[in-house]
């Protein structure tokens, strides 16, 4: 099967969130599978020629290899895309990002008729490439080369659609009679994003659960109707997971490496966590890692509501990440306060985070929503139990056999269900066989790979 991988952000090249580790991977789990694969993307100024040994193809496009041989071609722009950052400054989004990404999208559609690669599926992520299929079936469907392509939309987080004035709808060069309420009109808006779902073939959301929450009031950011008319053609698949970069056994970045086979060596890990967050060297006291930004979304209102209360039961707290002021503050206070149960680092520390996950014994995730969540994964990787609220991802991945969930959101609901963690925490046979269910999953990109290959071939035969 031919794939066209189309994404905004693509690791190794460009990355503000989860997206690109997903557009960078996917197409190499693939590629791995026996798939013809490339990906399109836009040049940012920071993907340099001398790092990423950048080829000219044309005036405006460049390619690279990643992967074993994966062509990546960047659409070059220098009035669009020859900027410091992705899609903001100074805190917002550039005014023109209408303009830039459907540049994007409309020179993606071209650039495969100009190297001869008809792909069975072109993959699009988010609202930044939700221009292709309708531009694809709006003004390319009647050129035979486009004939039978199809469309498959991934959805990482439906809080971001690309919404913009009415008055900038000329600019994408489509015809008046789209702008309505069965086409990307929003409440007097543009929504891209709508548009992407209304002329994709299929859509696809990163875990089952979040498939069908994004069609309710509460998670579906007004398109909740849109997606309930497409029911049938949404699903859901959890993002794989980097075995490579995480794993305890070859990770450079831990103290100790360990298996499920040897576990008991993860001790040497806690240890060394505490020793490096100055914590008491207590192997009977559990740790909680926390490795997130620190938002409510995260599930930090309802931390801070008895984050009081928590320091003073029996364990140990080390926070990683940054977020809302008032999160940090609250932080910092308890950590003053409780010096000896709270180590808190408001940074991204990569070396950190990979000693969290293995040197914690529970990794605590009471995300309000969380489409698919990557944390719940590598703690499991770890021997790390997950203590999460039911939702989105978390739910598709953790259950009584491999961690800690409470259904309520609410403060009393996560205190309960951390005192019944640290209760089984105390029973080191019950504790060892979570421990070992949990390593032994597995999340990896071979099996996600697997079952976007069954969606393709389905979108295939629509």
């Amino acid at each position: 099967m031919k794939i066209a991988m189309c994404a905004s952000e693509v690791v190794p090249f460009a990355k503000t969130g989860g997206l690109a580790d997903v557009a960078g991977a996917l197409p190499i789990a693939l590629a791995d599978e026996g798939q013809e694969v490339i990906i399109i993307m836009p040049r940012y100024k920071a993907i340099e020629d001398s790092k990423f040994n950048i080829k000219r193809l044309s005036d405006n496009v460049s390619f690279s290899i990643t992967g074993k041989n994966i062509r990546v071609f960047f659409l070059e722009n220098a009035n669009y895309f020859n900027r410091d950052a992705l899609y903001t400054e100074k805190g917002g989004d550039y005014k023109d990002n209408l303009e830039r990404f459907s540049y994007y999208s409309r020179r993606a559609i071209e650039l495969l008729k100009e190297i001869n690669f008809k792909p069975d599926i072109i993959h699009v992520h988010d609202w930044q490439a939700s221009l292709i299929p309708v531009y694809l079936k709006a003004h390319f469907s009647k050129d035979l080369f486009y004939n039978n392509i199809k469309t498959v939309l991934t959805i990482h987080n439906i809080g971001y659609q690309g919404l913009f004035s009415k008055l900038e709808f000329p600019k994408l060069g489509l015809d008046w009679g789209l702008f309505n309420i069965e086409g990307l009109e929003f409440y007097d808006k543009v929504n891209i994003l709508k548009g992407g779902i209304i002329f994709s073939d299929i859509i696809n959301t990163v875990s089952q659960t979040y498939s069908r929450q994004i069609q309710t009031k509460e998670f579906g950011f007004g398109l909740e109707g849109v997606l309930n008319k497409r029911k049938n053609s949404i699903s859901g698949i959890i993002n794989g997971l980097d075995y490579v970069i995480w794993n305890p056994e070859t990770d450079k970045y831990i103290a100790k490496n360990f298996s499920a086979a040897n576990h008991e060596l993860k001790a040497r890990d806690k240890e060394d966590l505490q020793a490096f967050c100055k914590l008491p060297l207590k192997k009977d006291t559990p740790i909680f890692g926390i490795v997130s930004r620190l938002a409510e979304q995260k599930g930090f209102d309802i931390l801070a509501e008895r984050i009081d209360k928590i320091c003073r039961m029996d364990l140990q707290l080390v926070i990683l990440g940054t977020g809302d002021q008032k999160y940090h503050q609250i932080m910092e206070d308890m950590a003053k306060k409780y010096p000896k149960v709270i180590s808190l680092h408001l940074k991204f520390d990569d070396q950190l985070a990979h000693k969290i996950y293995a040197g914690s014994d529970i990794f605590l995730m009471p995300s309000k929503y969380e489409p698919c969540g990557l944390g719940q994964l590598i703690s499991f990787r770890y021997g790390t139990i997950p203590l999460v609220f039911k939702t989105g991802g978390l739910a598709d991945t953790v259950n009584k056999d491999n961690g800690f969930i409470f259904d309520n959101y609410s403060a009393a609901a996560l205190i309960k269900t951390i005192k019944e963690a640290e209760a089984v925490f105390k029973n080191k046979k019950k504790w060892a066989s979570l421990v070992v269910n949990a390593m032994k999953l597995d999340f990896s990109w071979e099996e996600s790979a697997k079952k976007y290959l069954q969606m393709y071939a389905k979108a295939k035969n629509k």
